[in-house]
């Protein structure tokens, strides 16, 4: 299973979640930036449902998966 982690990071003059290298808005202080690091941590963890999907890669060829909407990555947050 993959996991996902938002580390709480000093960002822009706040407090950010960051996902990689990506920073999420910057917030006023800690509290919050831990509060929508959960709340995007949550809905990171959300199953959908199945689909089947098709793409054309790089040569012109034409793939087509089964993508199971419960193979969701196991997200946490990170507050050092």
């Amino acid at each position: 299973m993959t996991k996902v982690i938002y580390a709480i990071v000093e960002h822009d003059g706040g407090w950010a979640y960051k996902l990689s290298d990506v920073f999420s808005e910057a917030f006023p202080n800690r509290d919050m930036a831990v509060a929508a690091a959960k709340a995007a941590a949550a809905e990171q963890q959300v199953g959908g449902d199945d689909e089947e999907i098709s793409f054309q890669d790089q040569s012109g060829h034409w793939h087509f998966e089964h993508a199971d909407g419960g193979d969701r990555p196991e997200a946490v947050v990170e507050d050092q």
